[in-house]
């Protein structure tokens, strides 16, 4: 048994259609934000043009 305390806070998933403005939506809130922060996806499909391992992509 673990006896740290749990941490606590919130998690927001943000889903919706390509081009809906999932990505527009996660800079306003990580701006406005500054103890917001954004995960790191993992995904087996090929890394896209642009993506940085690690950075935007695992």
């Amino acid at each position: 048994m673990n006896d740290r305390p749990a941490a606590f806070g919130l998690l927001y998933v943000v889903s919706a259609a390509s081009g809906a403005g999932k990505t527009s939506l996660v800079n306003a809130l990580t701006a406005a934000q500054p103890g917001v922060s954004l995960s790191i996806s993992f995904t087996t499909r090929p890394m896209r043009p642009g993506e940085r391992e690690g950075v935007d992509y695992h």
